[in-house]
């Protein structure tokens, strides 16, 4: 049987209301439309649902006992249907996974982690490492949100640029390169390091160097930017990795850091995930965390106050 569940908006606002003219006026409809309803409600329900009684109509015995189930009914198809309620924090339960760079985990995971705890306590994170893949893992589920240097193709996996990252040149202290002005042609003929999960010796910056006629020699490719910068502090290799996802990692290593000595790409910055999250709430929710998370990156730290007296010079 095919059933217009239409009918039972009817039926609840018939029941509340006790008559055609009632109901009709309720729910925006003609009084004829509404009766329409009515005899086709009687038709399924094989009910009179209401009689005439003198000049009014009274529910019969079936439609009194199932006036509560229907409202309720009713009720619980509005309330799926219509604007989503507000997300309780505090009382989340969930699990979302979240498949970054390495370089980027690295920077924010913590920071991540420490404002999901602290604003959904029911909330765990699992932060995965990046597969081979792209978007299949997306595309599956499996992952809730992902990063890229690059913007997804597929129309289902959405994407938001969340910054774009500046190149610099990392390298151990006293390496050759720190002696002197840093020409192009120094740091093509220096030995290189690429990052490249796949393993690929060639990256953008090759294209940058070919087109001012140069070449540089790339010895390794590293999985991770981790992996890149400690062998960059043991070795003379020189890495280029983007700046503010590696910051903290380079200052901690304790590692030189050049501006390129031609100019560079910036490396953009996007945060992934499928279409079916769209109006999750919960989701939401976490990709504007993780969004005000990673912007943090790009925001230059403060410049120090001085104090009042070496302001004006008293």
């Amino acid at each position: 049987m095919q059933l217009d569940l239409n009918l039972l908006t009817a039926l609840d606002a018939l029941l509340e209301e006790g008559s055609v003219a009632g109901a009709a006026a309720r729910l925006h409809v003609t009084a004829p439309a509404m009766s329409r309803s009515l005899g086709r409600i009687r038709k399924v329900t094989g009910d009179q649902i209401l009689v005439r009684t003198g000049r009014s109509m009274v529910p019969t015995a079936r439609a009194l006992a199932m006036r509560a189930e229907v409202h309720a009914l009713v009720q619980r198809a509005h309330h799926l249907l219509s604007a989503r309620e507000e997300l309780d924090l505090a009382a989340l339960d969930r699990v979302f996974t979240v498949r970054w760079h390495d370089a980027l985990t690295a920077a924010c995971g913590t920071a991540l982690t420490a404002a999901v705890h602290h604003q959904a306590p029911g909330v765990r994170l699992r932060l995965s490492a990046e597969p081979g893949t792209d978007d299949a893992e997306l595309r599956r589920g499996e992952v809730d949100l992902a990063s890229s240097s690059k913007a997804p193709t597929l129309p289902d996996i959405r994407h938001r640029l969340v910054g774009e990252d500046r190149l610099v040149v990392a390298v151990r202290p006293g390496h050759p390169l720190t002696a002197g002005p840093l020409s192009p042609e120094r740091y093509a003929a220096a030995e290189h390091l690429t990052v490249s999960r796949r393993g690929s010796l060639r990256d953008p910056i090759d294209d940058a160097l070919t087109a001012h006629g140069l070449e540089r020699h790339v010895v390794a490719a590293g999985p991770t930017a981790a992996f890149a910068l400690r062998l960059a502090l043991d070795t003379d290799l020189v890495v280029t990795l983007p700046e503010a996802v590696t910051r903290a990692a380079r200052d901690e290593l304790g590692l030189v850091t050049l501006p390129p000595p031609l100019p560079l790409p910036d490396v953009p910055l996007y945060l992934l995930w499928h279409q079916r999250y769209d109006n999750d709430r919960a989701h939401a929710w976490l990709r504007d965390l993780a969004t005000e998370t990673v912007e943090a990156l790009f925001t230059p730290p403060a410049a120090p106050r001085q104090p009042v007296a070496a302001r004006t010079g008293t």
